[in-house]
């Protein structure tokens, strides 16, 4: 017998993301910039491929922990979309929607994701799934095939650029079990 969730459903549509102090997310535009890693001018175009080329074998960020010369090109290449946004809204009904996690530094989601053998399993997606208009953010971590991570938090614009989050609940479930636990950290 299926048991009704608490939990929003997930779609299947799934956007891209790498887990940044700043949104990147933006119309597509002609800018130019030069990288400090180059001296020619960059398009915007070139710098999301280039940024998506540095982290294509990190495995989420796994890697990039113990790769300073990497982190610090990564760091370069999100500074170069950053700057070339800059007068973006980021903030608006665009950044609602499901992203999948690419890359990250986010110590705790590092961490599930390293030590997932400890349920026996591997991580699946790792998504985020943002809902401008209702104000909420939940982190889902999957560990196939029936576990799941999920922690469920309030989110307040509060630039063009800026979200603020704080977490409400969260809990770790399996197929025949469900474990909640404390809720703990904001951000933005």
């Amino acid at each position: 017998m299926a048991v009704p969730s608490p939990l929003p459903a997930i779609s299947n549509t799934f956007k891209p993301f790498i887990q940044t102090p700043k949104p990147t997310r933006t119309r597509t535009r002609n800018l130019t910039t030069h990288s400090s890693l180059t001296s020619q001018p960059q398009s915007l175009s070139s710098a999301k491929t280039n940024l998506l080329n540095l982290i294509s074998d990190q495995n989420r960020g796994l890697k990039t922990q113990d790769d300073p010369k990497r982190l610090a090109e990564i760091g370069v290449a999100i500074e170069s979309i950053a700057l070339m946004n800059r007068d973006q809204v980021t903030t608006n009904s665009l950044l609602s929607g499901t992203w999948r996690l690419l890359w990250t530094t986010e110590k705790e989601q590092l961490f599930i994701i390293k030590n997932a053998d400890f349920f026996g399993t591997e991580a699946g997606d790792v998504l985020q799934v943002i809902d401008v208009e209702n104000k909420s953010l939940n982190n889902v971590i999957t560990f196939p095939p029936d576990g799941v991570f999920f922690v469920r938090s309030g989110i307040e614009i509060a630039s063009d650029q800026r979200v603020n989050f704080r977490f409400t609940s969260a809990v770790l479930r399996g197929k025949d079990w469900e474990f909640p636990l404390p809720p703990f950290g904001k951000g933005w």
